[in-house]
């Protein structure tokens, strides 16, 4: 116990990121965060698991077996986290077009079984702000998905 709490400040001291110990992975934090809206209402259903996974794919270019891994590793990391902050804070490099993108792929697997919760709702407007993503392109890419007819 004692070198546990030793090691920590010796870290602190050295100017060592704590957060460093998942080291950063824009696609994980990614995948993290669609996972993150798929399960904020404890009900995720086969059509929010297609659209993840139709998601990640496209977003990140990734074939369906690299998604599928990426998918389960982001299930993994997305039960053991505290915050969304752990995975916002690797993408505020993303351009505002890209953010936006995400926003809006966040958007698509919230209404991908039909409706958007309000806790559904609230991860993705916390992960706008955490984003730093205007108020009127989270509107924006709310309304690009609920106002159209096709999802993902």
């Amino acid at each position: 116990m004692l070198n546990s709490i030793t090691k920590l400040f010796k870290q602190l001291l050295e100017g060592n990121d704590l957060g460093d110990q998942h080291k950063a992975d824009p696609n994980l934090a990614i995948a993290c965060l669609l996972c993150e809206v798929a399960g904020a209402d404890h009900q995720i259903d086969n059509n929010e698991i297609a659209a993840k996974k139709q998601l990640i794919g496209r977003l990140l270019d990734l074939d369906a077996a690299q998604t599928d891994v990426l998918l389960n590793r982001a299930e993994e990391r997305s039960k053991q986290s505290a915050s969304l902050y752990e995975f916002t804070s690797q993408l505020r490099e993303l351009s505002q077009e890209t953010r936006y993108s995400l926003i809006q792929a966040m958007w698509q697997v919230a209404h991908a079984d039909g409706e958007i919760d309000p806790l559904e709702d609230a991860v993705i407007r916390k992960s706008a702000e955490l984003l730093y993503v205007d108020h009127h392109d989270f509107i924006r890419a709310k309304l690009s998905v609920t106002e159209s007819k096709s999802a993902p």
